[in-house]
């Protein structure tokens, strides 16, 4: 028998599930509750229950996206048939790959985090986290995307040490990011520049290989 707390993380697996794919089809003008909760099959005052709006809700689509990611880099990191170059590889593929196969999801993992309250004001959007609980808490999907972080810095600590590792951390992920934009504007011409995103990529894994080498 299905007990009323496994209906309800259900029906927000559901309702999280039809979120995602409405943002992928259209953007982030797609998703609203009531078409969420259509596309979900649930009744039509459910997502109210769960969600306060849609800020809450497209935050949890940013929490659980920053959970997979973080999985995927993570295997990454403790995969023993991988080298270190692979990993970091690996791990910036899976960041630009967001953005290659889902921009609108990109752009809502990397909005400014002073678009994430509502437009109510810091009281309202203290209510409304105590509302929605995690589910549409920004400070759960903060804390997903530092988990993705700290793997990352892990990935290459093990090629420059501990102590570069932010340095170059951050060069590579706002590199990845610059890269990432530059091909979803439609700005990184194959013409224009001579090269692609899988050969920039490369070509930063090898500048920090390098630089760990040098160390």
């Amino acid at each position: 028998m299905t007990t009323r707390a496994e209906s309800a993380a259900a029906t927000r697996r559901a309702l999280l599930d039809a979120a995602a794919e409405l943002l992928d089809l259209g953007g982030p003008e797609a998703v609203t509750l009531r078409e969420v909760g259509a596309r979900a099959g649930v009744t039509r005052g459910a997502p109210y229950r769960h969600f306060t709006g849609k800020d809450s809700l497209l935050t949890a689509i940013a929490a659980k996206s920053w959970e997979r990611i973080g999985d995927q880099v993570h295997a990454l990191r403790t995969d023993p048939a991988l080298s270190a170059s692979e990993k970091l590889r690996g791990a910036l593929r899976a960041l630009i790959d967001v953005g290659r196969n889902q921009p609108h999801l990109y752009q809502v993992l990397f909005r400014r985090r002073a678009n994430l309250p509502g437009p109510l004001g810091d009281g309202m959007d203290r209510i409304r986290r105590q509302l929605c609980g995690p589910e549409g808490d920004p400070a759960v999907a903060d804390r997903a995307a530092e988990r993705f972080q700290d793997e990352f810095l892990d990935i290459v600590a093990a090629l420059v040490g501990e102590r570069n590792a932010r340095h170059y951390g951050a060069l590579l992920l706002t590199s990845a990011h610059g890269i990432a934009g530059m091909e979803l504007s439609g700005y990184l011409d194959t013409d224009k520049w001579q090269t692609t995103t899988d050969e920039l990529v490369d070509t930063l894994v090898r500048i920090v290989t390098d630089a760990g080498e040098m160390t």
